[in-house]
């Protein structure tokens, strides 16, 4: 082989080996992205999930609130009869 033959050889292969690295950094650069989108996507619903909670926990917490409001208007007015009701309920609650 030549000296000629050689160096064409190796620019040939120069070649291919720097379109091998531009596209592997293109891959993993597009990877990365992607990853952040989805990483970004998630962190929101959670956000959103965690306000919905928080919403949930508060409307709660307002309704356990005027529940034991009205149990104490309801025994004021009739306690008997509220005993009665309670011991005829036949929910499955536990």
């Amino acid at each position: 082989m030549t000296f000629v033959q050689i160096l064409s050889t190796s620019a040939a292969l120069a070649s291919v080996a720097a379109a091998a690295v531009v596209a592997l950094a293109s891959f993993r650069t597009s990877a990365a992205r992607i990853w952040r989108e989805e990483a970004e996507a998630q962190k929101e619903r959670a956000d959103r999930l965690a306000g919905d909670l928080n919403e949930s926990k508060t409307r709660l917490t307002r309704i356990e609130a005027e529940n034991a409001r009205l149990i104490t208007f309801l025994t004021s007015l009739a306690p008997a009869r509220l005993a009665v009701v309670c011991l005829t309920d036949d929910s499955t609650e536990v």
